[in-house]
């Protein structure tokens, strides 16, 4: 098939015939302008002057010396483009970037039937983890001309209204819990983030690989020696925590641990985390390594462990999951699983782009751990550890 440049159709005599001036005119001056070194009445006035005039596709038509139908054609989207040719649309370009022009969203959107947003829905805004994720769909989106609106404390019925009412272009879903999950409209675009592939066939997911990280978690404690775990474990019933504690049972099934195990809720914060470690820590078998299902619970550890007068690793190795900020700058710092954020939000983005512009999704292979390993764990020989 041939190029698309080698056979774009030469335009209409009207697309890119030039109006008479071939660049802006420029204002003449104004009577009122303060001359050189003098301040301006509003200044002297305590107030602000009118905000300078914005560029217009006109602008951009006169610079670049084509009518201002061309520039409407080069601004409003990919198909419509194509009647244009590449020399003239990067003629056009060139002018809008030099007047900083930007065009319009509302009217090209209006056009298209679109909002230019995509709503990412997410469990917890105040998850740090989550940032990671909205960072990389702020990226992505970006690079797609979409804009994001971030969302907590939805349901089934929040989503399917906001599928229907047009709001937005399109959705994504992260690490949703069973009961926020619900059947969506069938010409609803949606992707589906840290989530069960089997929720909705018909829409793509894009996963961690969860169930590896945790696996190298157990692992590395166990190759420290440590034959006794402790475990605190989301009490959300959420597709990635089974992932993960269905990897923990099989983990420690094959190596033979123990296991003293809690659950806690993530969305409560450190001080509920901080109180649920204190009940593991006070047992009198307390074990002496924990790992925990994310950073956050983690901290709540560090802290739990500290009131009894525990040293982190000395008498007490920890582990946590996400990779977040915080795990970095606990002392000492936090050996964790590093779950990509930005590049699962990157690829969510990237996928519900592609939806928006009526293209089929490749299925994603699950997105790649890694153990972290920093300062918090130690031999189970190590001072008082056992």
């Amino acid at each position: 098939m041939p190029a698309t440049r080698d056979s774009v159709p030469s335009e209409p005599p009207s697309a890119e015939s030039p109006e008479p001036s071939s660049a802006v005119p420029s204002e003449p001056p104004s009577a009122e302008q303060p001359s050189a070194g003098q301040p301006s009445v509003e200044a002297a006035l305590g107030t602000w002057p009118a905000p300078v005039r914005r560029p217009t596709g006109r602008d951009v038509a006169r610079l670049a010396g084509v009518s201002q139908a061309t520039v409407s054609l080069v601004f409003s989207g990919a198909e419509a483009g194509r009647r244009v040719s590449e020399a003239t649309r990067e003629r056009v370009r060139e002018a809008a970037r030099s007047l900083g022009y930007r065009p319009q969203a509302a009217g090209r959107q209006l056009r298209l039937g679109r909002s230019g947003m995509i709503l990412l829905a997410v469990p917890n805004l105040q998850g740090p983890f989550f940032g990671r994720v909205l960072e990389g769909v702020h990226e992505e989106a970006g690079r797609n001309g979409l804009a994001v609106v971030v969302s907590s404390g939805w349901g089934s019925a929040t989503l399917a209204e906001a599928a229907t009412a047009g709001r937005f272009d399109g959705l994504l879903i992260c690490s949703p819990d069973d009961s926020q999950l619900g059947e969506l409209p069938a010409d609803t675009p949606a992707v589906f983030l840290d989530a069960d592939p089997g929720t909705d066939r018909a829409r793509p997911t894009v996963e961690l690989d969860v169930a590896g990280g945790m696996r190298a978690a157990v692992e590395h404690l166990a190759a420290l020696g440590h034959r006794r775990i402790g475990r605190l474990r989301s009490s959300h019933s959420a597709y990635t925590f089974r992932v993960r504690q269905a990897a923990f049972e099989q983990a420690v099934r094959e190596l033979g641990l123990e296991v003293v195990e809690l659950g806690v809720s993530l969305n409560d914060g450190h001080r509920a985390a901080r109180a649920v470690a204190g009940r593991l820590l006070e047992r009198a078998d307390r074990p002496r390594a924990v790992l925990c299902d994310d950073d956050v619970v983690a901290s709540g550890v560090y802290q739990a462990a500290a009131e009894l007068g525990l040293r982190v690793p000395e008498d007490l190795s920890v582990v946590g999951m996400d990779n977040v900020a915080v795990a970095a700058l606990l002392a000492p710092p936090l050996t964790t699983v590093d779950l990509p954020g930005e590049e699962l939000g990157r690829a969510g983005a990237a996928a519900l782009a592609a939806l928006l512009r009526g293209e089929r999704v490749a299925p994603v292979a699950p997105l790649a751990t890694s153990l972290v390993l920093r300062s918090s764990t130690a031999p189970a020989g190590s001072a008082s550890t056992g």
